[in-house]
């Protein structure tokens, strides 16, 4: 599964069968010692980053051992079928819409009454936190994400035009965008959209990808279009509006009209198979890509010549955030203080390199607001020059938390209207009002609200 995945709407519902937690770490427990276990998904590199972490929690509480259960596939068959036997992890990593669950199943702690107890729990960014109700608090997003515009460097060079704007107030309109695109896609002989002779069916190079069907790559569009998913009370989609139309019709013409992105199989290296914004990037077979900040890791373990910039602007630039799984403490833990302890040392960037090698951001709201908590994780070689203005400020000033962490019944309706909806507009076998004002129907019939949110 690449990290798309395993940030999408709804969680980890695509998982599969049930699949054996394996321990590592935490040794030989000293006679006395208080056992916890942490459950976490991830890949390799984000274990080792996991169990460094979970040492270093011990070094700090000499009483206490962590057992790491390591879980890198089918981890929400595998959580379920622990909840449902009783054996629950300690603190852990939960799917976004299985967390709202089990909380009001009462299967995890409220963490409310400890946010005074540790400071650094009550100065997260408002949108990590995960509300079940008033003052009920289960959870927060395990870390922060946005979705950028990533380019190759040397086929906007070779193109000869500017690279995307790396600040918000200097972002490409949507028209701008679409006209680098026509000078970032060639065909095998050279000629460009526009150009009298070009192929569609040979084209080496794609100017942009934006996902139709990942709703994160989108919302920002949408909102920035004046548009939403759902009315205020959470009651009515808004996917037929005016607004929304507009958004998708225009992701669907960069396939079918303006034929500067790939539209389905385009891609795909094998069967369904495609290959990361990094492969893509580096081999040119796209110019820019739409893609989330976890990207950063890839990019530069694979050497490629990168750059980001924030998102092309409707009226208003916005990127969505809070795209992230959510972590939490199980109510079954025997020792709920230091469980809760180790909940909020787990994601703690001075712990956990995962943020000075460029897959998480940070949740304290001081890392996007103090240069000396800003530096500590983006002052090296990872993040590029132009990632203060492209990232952290874009983030703080012009996120929005993504909808499919919010939406109650999220799960069901992006399996059964949305996601089938968003394949078919995809396709280009229909315009885009035509689904949408079919799908908004049915959505609004399923809508339950908004999850819960108040400020602290």
């Amino acid at each position: 599964m690449n990290r798309r995945d395993l940030f999408k709407i709804g969680g980890l519902a695509a998982l599969g069968a049930a699949a054996s937690a394996c321990g590592s770490g935490g040794g030989g427990a000293s006679s006395g010692a208080k056992q916890l276990q942490f459950m976490y998904w991830g890949s390799t590199f984000e274990q080792k980053a996991v169990e460094k972490m979970l040492r270093q929690f011990e070094q700090k509480k000499p009483g206490v051992k962590v057992k790491a259960l390591f879980t890198p596939d089918e981890y929400d068959v595998k959580l379920n079928t622990l909840v449902a036997s009783g054996r629950v992890p300690d603190v852990g990593y939960v799917p976004m819409a299985m967390s709202f669950r089990l909380a009001e199943q009462g299967k995890l702690v409220d963490l409310f009454p400890y946010l005074k107890k540790y400071p650094q729990l009550a100065g997260y960014l408002p949108d990590a936190y995960l509300w079940y109700g008033q003052d009920k608090l289960h959870g927060v997003a395990t870390a922060n994400e946005v979705e950028l515009l990533w380019y190759s460097k040397q086929a906007i060079a070779d193109a000869g035009i500017a690279p995307p704007p790396a600040d918000a107030a200097s972002a490409w309109t949507w028209d701008q965008m679409v006209q680098n695109a026509y000078k970032l896609t060639i065909d095998q002989n050279g000629k460009h959209p526009d150009e009298s002779g070009f192929d569609p069916k040979q084209i080496k190079q794609f100017g942009i990808s934006s996902s139709i069907t990942y709703g994160a790559a989108w919302y920002g569009f949408l909102r920035g279009n004046g548009g939403d998913f759902a009315d205020e009370a959470g009651k009515r989609c808004l996917l037929d509006s005016p607004e929304a139309i507009k958004v998708f019709q225009n992701l669907q013409d960069l396939i079918y009209k303006h034929r500067v992105m790939p539209g389905p199989g385009q891609l795909a290296a094998t069967g369904d198979d495609v290959p990361g914004t990094n492969i893509l990037l580096k081999t040119k077979r796209v110019a820019m890509v739409v893609d989330g900040h976890w990207s950063l890791l890839d990019m530069n373990e694979s050497k490629t010549d990168f750059g980001l910039g924030v998102l092309p602007k409707y009226a208003e630039p916005f990127t969505a955030t809070q795209v992230a799984g959510a972590s939490a403490v199980f109510a079954g833990t025997k020792h709920v203080e230091e469980a809760v302890e180790l909940f909020a040392f787990h994601n703690d960037p001075r712990y956990v390199d995962l943020y000075k090698q460029g897959l998480w951001m940070p949740q304290e709201k001081k890392y996007y607001e103090d240069q000396a908590s800003i530096d500590s994780w983006t002052k090296n070689d990872v993040h590029p020059p132009e990632f203060r203005t492209a990232v952290v400020d874009f983030a703080r000033d012009h996120g929005v938390p993504v909808f499919g962490n919010r939406v109650k019944n999220m799960t069901t309706i992006s399996s059964d209207v949305l996601t089938p909806a968003l394949q078919e507009i995809e396709s280009g076998k229909r315009p885009a009002a035509e689904i949408l004002k079919a799908a908004a129907p049915k959505i609004t019939g399923m809508l339950q609200g908004w999850q819960h949110t108040q400020a602290l």
